[in-house]
């Protein structure tokens, strides 16, 4: 039963299968299951306890206790394996024993990625909770587990998920390769693991996209890509990924067609403005006041007569108290923490446009921008493009709207440039092959 399953099963670190002999006795049972999947103290209890005790003989208690039944069809073996039963083949006879252990109810509620229709469940800091997670939602025979340990010192458990037939093997032999590259005495989190895989320093947007999701994860693994599960830390990483991906959620696939349609050009408008506002607020009130009608151009001027200094030290006032709130609302106790940001924020910008240090504009332009950061789906990408608008104020300080044209023409070329683990990150739709693409370079990247 064994080397059969070796070829029906993908190599996987969690199947475990194994061939236990009686010192005594001298019968031998080979055993069979994947490990998340099953209670582990049940498959001792009812299996290899009885059996290395040898109170009675085995083969009575497979007939016996009706949690054991003959399987007599080969082809069902991968389906009851991949359905958390233990496989046992005693003198030439299969058996299936039930020892499936659902783990949803250990499984943690999602704290960032949140849905209205979708799971609810994200994965643990416990692997075998993930991987049991992962492998009910995605139970394919084709699905790989391999295990690695990360840190000479803290030496933590790095899963690294795969399909076997789908994924690339040359992004995932590079993947390999800068794991076994890192070397650093402590890794306590998959930020930190992104941060040491990525392969430029000093890039602007993120190349791995880290979830909490099982449902994004199982997505990702039917599409060949690459997750990887640290002990310890709630969040996975998946690789190689598009920009693309970071603008779609994963409950995009539970609702409407045209509501879908709908939310993703809200969310490329958003992407927009929270880059582009400040920078074209400078730009039209310091350069290029003429693009407006002559009545809002002197509304837009009248809001700032009474503003002592010029729009871009209005601006980064501004960003400067947006980034504080923001900041203080992670740091202070999540109960009071909405509250007391909601508050200080009206009571700031309130007292700062009555004392004249900004004008009412300003207010609604950092209002709409903090408002749009915040509904790109993936928290890595919310983060860089926090950064994305602060080279754009900078140039339009000195150039005005060319210079907002010229920055934002930058971050496209910038992009199409970019890989992930070998593969276009600005690519926009259709499937890759390594003929098109230069994953065969992608050492070198």
């Amino acid at each position: 039963m064994l080397e059969r399953l070796k070829v029906i099963l993908s190599p996987s670190e969690d199947l475990i299968q194994k061939e236990l002999k009686h010192p005594i006795n001298k019968q031998t049972i080979e055993l069979a299951f994947y490990l998340p999947l099953v209670d582990e103290a049940k498959v001792h209890k009812f299996i290899t306890v009885p059996f290395s005790k040898n109170e009675y003989p085995i083969s009575s208690l497979f007939q016996s206790n009706s949690n054991f039944y003959i399987v007599e069809d080969p082809a069902s073996w991968v389906d009851l394996i991949l359905r958390g039963q233990a496989l046992i083949e005693h003198q030439n006879v299969i058996y299936a024993f039930d020892a499936m252990h659902y783990k949803y109810n250990d499984a943690p509620v999602t704290q960032v990625e949140s849905t209205i229709r979708g799971p609810q469940h994200s994965i643990s800091e416990d692997p075998i909770i993930a991987l049991n997670l992962i492998r009910n939602s995605y139970m394919s025979p084709e699905l790989t587990i391999d295990q690695t340990q990360v840190g000479t010192i803290s030496q933590t458990s790095l899963y690294i998920l795969y399909d076997q037939r789908k994924a690339n093997q040359d992004t995932l032999k590079l993947v390999m390769n800068k794991i076994e590259a890192i070397h650093l005495d402590l890794i306590n989190s998959t930020g930190e693991l992104e941060r040491l895989l990525s392969s430029k320093k000093y890039q602007l947007f993120p190349t791995l996209l880290m979830t909490e999701r099982v449902d994004r994860i199982s997505r990702a693994l039917s599409l060949g890509k690459i997750v990887l599960i640290l002990k310890g830390s709630q969040y996975a990483l998946i690789l190689p990924v598009t920009f693309f991906d970071f603008i779609h959620a994963v409950e995009d696939h539970y609702e409407s067609f045209w509501m879908t349609r709908l939310l993703i050009v809200v969310r490329y408008i958003a992407l927009f403005i929270t880059v582009s506002l400040p920078g074209l607020y400078i730009a039209v009130l310091s350069y290029n006041p003429e693009i407006f009608r002559l009545q809002l151009a002197f509304s837009l001027v009248a809001s700032r007569s009474v503003v002592p200094y010029p729009s871009f030290i209005e601006v980064f006032i501004m960003l400067v108290m947006i980034e504080m709130l923001l900041e203080s609302s992670i740091r202070i106790p999540r109960f009071i923490g909405p509250a007391s940001t909601t508050v200080g924020g009206l009571i700031l910008g309130s007292a700062i446009q009555q004392a004249g240090l900004v004008s009412s504009v300003m207010i609604i332009v950092t209002s709409l921008m903090a408002i749009s950061n915040f509904v790109l789906p993936v928290y890595s990408m919310t983060l860089a493009v926090r950064f994305l608008k602060y080279p754009i104020i900078i140039i339009a300080i000195f150039f005005g709207l060319s210079g907002v044209c010229v920055g934002l023409y930058f971050y496209i070329v910038y992009l199409c440039n970019m890989r992930s683990f070998g593969e276009y990150y600005f690519r926009l739709r259709g499937k890759f092959t390594p003929q098109e693409g230069d994953i065969g370079q992608a050492g070198a990247r």
